[in-house]
């Protein structure tokens, strides 16, 4: 059996909000740590049928950054549950709310940068 792990570096200011996120993974085929600004991490805790999350921004992400995350993961969740389930129509009514939402906000963008 192969062991497989991942290792998350965050780096807090004197008000403990994230300043630097960074990754590596031991099956990665990059050799230094990797920058993010964002990061969704969830566990499913079978005993207590309940979703264990992690949700950290730096403060340097940008609202429209944010918004292309949270677009990029939902549909991104939406094609794990696909492959999870065979849920075709779930899956599609899944990735119409992620269109939707960006498409929405963008046009809050466009109005609020008028």
């Amino acid at each position: 059996m192969k062991e497989s792990s991942i290792h998350i570096d965050i780096v807090l200011d004197e008000n403990k909000v994230p300043q630097d996120i960074a990754w590596s993974a031991s099956d990665s085929t990059a050799d230094m740590k990797q920058k993010a600004k964002a990061l969704m991490l969830a566990f499913w805790d079978g005993a207590d049928k309940s979703a264990l999350r992690i949700d950290l921004w730096t403060k340097d992400m940008m609202v429209d950054e944010m918004a292309d995350f949270f677009y990029q993961t939902l549909m991104g969740m939406a094609d794990t549950y696909q492959r999870a389930t065979q849920q075709t129509e779930i899956t599609a009514d899944m990735k119409t709310f992620a269109k939707d939402f960006l498409k929405k906000f963008k046009a809050t963008q466009l109005k609020e940068n008028k």
